[in-house]
């Protein structure tokens, strides 16, 4: 069964159960890029609570843009605002300094295409988290998948539409504003280090 995803920014913690759980999969690079989605954006556990961090990309005039051809917009110092906000909401866990060269990488090269930059940020956090996943890119777009032999998790890259509810576990924050379901990967990352591989493998998530 082969399982297919958008790549995202630091993905949030259901798509990463899928990929923990799937022996192949296929990522979508043909589809039409839709704002206000996860396709250039995360969540994190800030001392305020939950935090969005954006990539700023640059608009053009068509109506329609792949999401491959999406550009990022280096006029805005995004690199360093997010890895200032990793740091204030991550410093004191317990295994971000474990990680932190690992990916200082991403926020220091300058990145032309958004999807080169979720590509290099799943890398880095397969590598973290010792994962070996046999992954693919689709070659076109198809609305609808055979759900015989494809699992398709695409509607995933739209918060609102992803309900998952995952198990809890210990947050930097958590005595402020209690548990924060679903957030980036980096979360679990910091918060559980070397067990978050095992958290993946427990948890449910349906298939839509």
């Amino acid at each position: 069964m082969d399982t297919l995803l958008h790549p995202t920014y630091f993905p949030s913690i259901s798509h990463f159960v899928v990929m923990a759980q799937s022996e192949n999969i296929t990522f979508e690079i043909e589809d039409n890029f839709q704002k206000q989605t996860n396709r250039n954006r995360t969540y994190i556990y800030s001392p305020n609570g939950i935090q969005l961090l954006n990539i700023p990309i640059k608009h053009s005039k068509e109506n329609r843009q792949k999401t491959k051809d999406i550009r990022i917009e280096t006029d805005f110092d995004w690199q360093k605002q997010h890895f200032k906000s990793f740091e204030a909401a991550y410093r004191s866990s317990p295994f971000f300094e474990f990680f932190e060269d690992d990916l200082r990488p991403v926020f220091e090269k300058k990145h032309e295409f958004l999807l080169d930059l979720n590509f290099e940020a799943l890398e880095i956090v397969f590598k973290c988290l010792r994962m070996k996943v046999e992954c693919n890119r689709t070659t076109e777009y198809f609305h609808e998948v055979d759900h015989n032999t494809t699992s398709d998790f695409r509607h995933l890259v739209e918060g609102k539409k992803d309900t998952s509810e995952f198990g809890k576990y210990t947050q930097v924050f958590d005595d402020k504003f209690g548990f924060i379901n679903n957030l980036s990967v980096l979360d679990l990352l910091f918060n559980e280090g070397k067990y978050a591989m095992d958290y993946l493998r427990e948890q449910t998530i349906l298939v839509k």
